[in-house]
C-alpha cells in the first residue's frame, strides 16, 4: 500500500484542518481546529423491485450524501492514505453494499473465522476475508484516516484493531496452496502489507471510471420483482461464446420461466497476464450493441479477483445475491488458475461447481452449471456431446489465444 504525501485538496473542508510534515512512513497527519462529528453509517431498506434479499437480509448503504455530512467526516480524520487499486475495490463494495453485512474491514476475530471455516462469526457464509493491509507502523487503532484515490477523497475509516495475519494459513485456506505459483498466494505474499487493520468504513464518492459500476440499490431497481435473475460473472474479454452460454443458460430447468440474465462481469484487478479492466469493459459494450435482448441486463463490477477457485465462488454468489440475483452461472474451473512454474490447474475442473451446489442452498442462491459449448462448421455452437456424437467439425480458440489476439490487433473471428 502507498501512502499519500499530498496535502488534501478539498477546499470545503481547508479551513477546518491543517497539515504537519508527513512522518518518515508517507502517513499525512493532520490537527484540527475543532472536532467534528461523522453521521452514523444507514441501512438502504428500499429493495421492492428485487425478489431476492441481501445477505444477512439488510442492504447495506455507508454512502454520506449531502457536503456537509462529507466535511464533518473528513474533518474528523488524521492522516490520509492513497489507496491501492485492490482497496479501492473494496472500499467501494463495502460502502455500497455489494459486501453486506460487512460495515468495514475485518477485524482480526472476523478474519479468522472466515479463513477457517468460510463463515462470518455470526455463523453466516462468506467466501473470502475483507481486509485493509498496510506496511505502516504510525496507523494505529483509534485513528480515523481518509482513504483517496488521488485528489478524490472516497471514504473514512475508524481503525478499531491492527494484527499480524498468518499468510501461509491463510493462503492455505483460501486458495488450497502457499506457493507463490499460484496468482493468489503471490498477491498476499508480494502485494499485501505486513499488517492488516479492522475499521468501520464511512463512504464519501465513487471512484471515478471510464465505466459506470452501479451500486447494487441501483442495480435492484432495474430487475423485474417476480422473475429470477441469473448472473453471469466473467473476469474476460467478452466474446460470442460467452453471449451462447449466458443466453442457454436461461432455458435450464432451474430457472423460472421468463428469468432474466444479469451480464456482470469484474472490471478490477486480476491476474498479472489478463486484460485490463477498461479494455474488458469495450468488449462487453460492442457485445451488448449487437446482441440487444430484453431478457439480457448490463452491470460492472469494481471487485479484484483473487483466483481462489471454489471460495471465490462463494463470494461472487454472495455479492451477486447483494446485487438481486437468485440463480449464478458457474463455468467450468470458474476462478481457477495455473501454477506459474508447471502450468497444471490448481483446482479441478468441476470442484467450484460442486463446492457451489454444496453451500448454495445455505447461501440461498442457485447455481447453475454452465453448458459445454463448441463452435463446429456445420451447425455454430452446439454442446461437445452434440458434436462428438455427430462427427461434427469444431473450432477452438483458447483465451490465452483470445487475449494474444486482442494485444497484437489481430481480427477476431466472427464466431
Amino acid at each position: 500500500m502507498k501512502v499519500a504525501f499530498a496535502a488534501l485538496s478539498l477546499v470545503a473542508a481547508a479551513s477546518a484542518f491543517t497539515t504537519t510534515a508527513p512522518s518518515n512512513t508517507g502517513v499525512v497527519s493532520r490537527t484540527y481546529a475543532k472536532p467534528a462529528f461523522a453521521p452514523l453509517a444507514r441501512s438502504n431498506t428500499h429493495l421492492e423491485m428485487a425478489k431476492q434479499e441481501p445477505h444477512g437480509g439488510s442492504l447495506v448503504n455507508l454512502m454520506l450524501t449531502t457536503d456537509e455530512e462529507k466535511e464533518a467526516a473528513i474533518a474528523k480524520c488524521t492522516a490520509e492514505i492513497q489507496l491501492t487499486p485492490r482497496q479501492l475495490c473494496d472500499v467501494e463494495l463495502i460502502a455500497n453494499g455489494g459486501f453486506s453485512p460487512l460495515t468495514g474491514f475485518m477485524d482480526e476475530a472476523t478474519y479468522n473465522h472466515v479463513v477457517e471455516n468460510v463463515e462470518l462469526p455470526s455463523g453466516l457464509i462468506f467466501g473470502l476475508p475483507v481486509v485493509f493491509d498496510t506496511d505502516s507502523e504510525d496507523l494505529q487503532p483509534g485513528m480515523t484516516v481518509l482513504l483517496k484515490d488521488g485528489d478524490l477523497p472516497i471514504a473514512t475509516v475508524e481503525f478499531t484493531d491492527k494484527y499480524t495475519p498468518n499468510k501461509p494459513l491463510e493462503c492455505l485456506k483460501c486458495y488450497g496452496t502457499s506457493a507463490i505459483e499460484h496468482p493468489g498466494a503471490l498477491m498476499v505474499a508480494t502485494e499485501r502489507g505486513k499488517y492488516y487493520m479492522g475499521g468501520k468504513i464511512t463512504g464519501l464518492n465513487k471512484p471515478v471510471r471510464d465505466f459506470e459500476c452501479r451500486t447494487p440499490a441501483e442495480v435492484r431497481e432495474t430487475l423485474p420483482d417476480d422473475k429470477d435473475v441469473v448472473a453471469f460473472q466473467c473476469r474476460n474479454p467478452v466474446h460470442r461464446a460467452h453471449y451462447e452460454l449466458f443466453t442457454r443458460a436461461l432455458d435450464d430447468p432451474l430457472v423460472g420461466e421468463d428469468g432474466v440474465v444479469l451480464v456482470h462481469p469484474t472490471c478490477g484487478p486480476t491476474q498479472a497476464d489478463d486484460i485490463p479492466g477498461d479494455v474488458r469493459y469495450k468488449t462487453y459494450v460492442v457485445l451488448k450493441e449487437e446482441t440487444k435482448n430484453d431478457r439480457t441486463r448490463w452491470e460492472y463490477l469494481p471487485y479484484s479477483m483473487h483466483m481462489a477457485g471454489p471460495r471465490e465462488a462463494i463470494q461472487h454468489m454472495m455479492i451477486r445475491k447483494n446485487f438481486g440475483c437468485t440463480h449464478f452461472i458457474i463455468g467450468r474451473d470458474m476462478a481457477g488458475s495455473k501454477s506459474s512454474v508447471t502450468g497444471e490447474d490448481f483446482y479441478g475442473a468441476y470442484e467450484a461447481q460442486d463446492f457451489a451446489k454444496e453451500k448454495g442452498p445455505e447461501l440461498g442462491v442457485t447455481p447453475v452449471p454452465s453448458l459445454n459449448l463448441v463452435y463446429t462448421e456445420e451447425e455454430g455452437y452446439v454442446t461437445a456431446d452434440e458434436a462428438e456424437e455427430k462427427g461434427l467439425h469444431t473450432k477452438k480458440l483458447s483465451g490465452t489465444k483470445f487475449r494474444q489476439m486482442l494485444r497484437s490487433g489481430e481480427d477476431i473471428p466472427e464466431w
